[in-house]
């Protein structure tokens, strides 16, 4: 097949960020090739579902998806159906056995292969099975892809795999090895992002306070934020995924220096009691915790700090459940969410005794985010009255007022600063809006005039 127009591709990409990341570079491929993208999956000859394989609720979601869509192939209205990403790798032989339906399943360092793949489907109705080393998954792509959400903010993978070997994560046997992007690729792309209009960075990774230690033999997070702090056209740098016992005085120094890096850190702690961080294979303790939050927030005033922790984890007392709603209580993250434990096989936790039964994970994560909504509400109550810098996103009509996020709030995970205005805004927009009332996890407010 050489003339691909007026094929239409669909992509449904499922899962986090760095998923993301890859689907926006295949769908730079299939453009580049002459398909035509549209946004309507089910209007479409082809379709990717680019699914997540991380916990169970995210396989649910991808394979709700993938028979959703199979139902649509079997109807005639699409022609052909692709699944890649983290299911796709991480349950080769299972999902094609499982769903015949599927022309094109492709491993995550079998991405690049996509345009060829749904071509030789269209075409002579051959079915493509590639699952290469995981190595090959593409980190420079030169600045090769399609922004899929706002266009004035992008995420930047700076690294890929991991090999912290968290007892409860499958992410290891999916994504491979931490290996991290040169530097000079990294910025390039930043450059190329900040040309094309984006004015905020995500940095991510599975842990992104490793950056450069396989490359260089010492973490470089520190001055690849100060080189892209130096491009002129961005405004806001955000850093997620920092693993605790990787924060250094000199990250701390250099975020607390420069401007243009938001005063926010994602810092996945997942548990306090020793023995069940012993038990995930993590460090520290509640005290050593306790010590580097209070460092970050003397070192870095009024930042914003999110966290993500782990209930039911096998083994898990009452008591150390308890241990951690009183850190929780007590710490008063800025930014929390809460997940049961998902029992993954091939992860040592799922051979651990004493399993906790799914309910009462369920409720314990349920506890916890009853706890911190109530302290997220008092944060944002003493919001009020402050004036603070919002990138718009958008009118909500049912509202009737704008909304965008300030610093305190990541894309996707955090909550929304709602405001009314005379003027007439674009998305993308930086304004400042002084705050009027508050609910739990949003803000209200409005413009402030000049």
């Amino acid at each position: 097949m050489d003339n691909y127009n007026n094929i239409r591709i669909g992509m449904v990409s499922l899962g986090c960020s760095k998923n993301q990341v890859d689907a926006e570079h295949m769908l730079w491929l299939l453009r580049d090739a002459g398909f035509e993208l549209c946004p309507d999956a089910g209007l479409c000859d082809a379709v990717i579902i680019n699914t997540c394989g991380f916990i169970e609720s995210a396989k649910q979601e991808s394979i709700d998806n993938i028979m959703e869509f199979v139902t649509l192939k079997q109807e005639g209205r699409i022609k052909v159906l692709c699944v890649t990403g983290c299911l796709a790798e991480r349950y080769r032989e299972e999902v094609r056995r499982e769903i015949p339906e599927l022309d094109v399943i492709l491993g995550i360092g079998s991405n690049a292969d996509i345009v060829q793949a749904i071509a030789d489907a269209l075409e002579s109705g051959v079915e493509t099975t590639g699952f290469g080393e995981k190595e090959n998954l593409a980190l420079d792509t030169g600045g090769q892809r399609i922004i899929s959400n706002l266009p004035f903010y992008a995420y930047l993978k700076i690294a890929d795999g991991c090999d912290n070997k968290c007892s409860y994560c499958a992410i290891p046997m999916i994504r491979g090895r931490f290996r991290s992007r040169e530097m000079e690729s990294v910025i390039a792309e930043a450059e190329h992002l900040a040309e094309h209009g984006v004015t905020e960075l995500c940095l991510i990774a599975q842990d992104t306070t490793r950056y450069g230690d396989d490359l260089y033999g010492e973490y470089r997070l520190p001055e690849l934020l100060q080189r892209l702090c130096r491009i002129e056209k961005l405004r806001w740098i955000r850093v997620l995924y920092c693993y605790p016992e990787r924060v250094t005085d000199e990250l701390l120094d250099v975020m607390a220096r420069e401007d243009k890096i938001v005063k926010y850190m994602d810092l996945p702690i997942q548990h306090v009691h020793e023995r069940i961080l012993r038990a995930m294979n993590r460090r520290g303790n509640a005290q050593a915790l306790r010590s580097l939050i209070e460092k970050i927030r003397v070192k870095i005033p009024g930042i914003t700090l999110r966290t993500t922790l782990i209930t039911g984890f096998p083994g898990e007392s009452d008591a150390e459940f308890e241990e951690l709603c009183d850190f929780v209580r007590e710490v008063r993250f800025e930014r929390l969410g809460c997940f049961a434990f998902s029992r993954e096989e091939d992860t040592p936790a799922y051979a651990m005794p004493m399993q906790i039964d799914p309910d009462t994970a369920s409720r314990r994560a349920e506890i916890i985010m009853e706890i911190q909504m109530e302290i997220s509400a008092q944060h944002n109550a003493a919001m009020i009255g402050k004036a603070i810098t919002v990138v718009c996103e958008g009118f909500d009509r049912y509202a009737e007022s704008w909304f965008g996020r300030s610093v305190m709030d990541a894309p996707d995970i955090d909550g929304k600063v709602f405001f009314t205005a005379k003027d007439k805004i674009q998305i993308g927009d930086y304004v400042d809006v002084r705050i009027t009332e508050s609910m739990d996890y949003d803000l209200i407010g409005k413009l402030v005039t000049q």
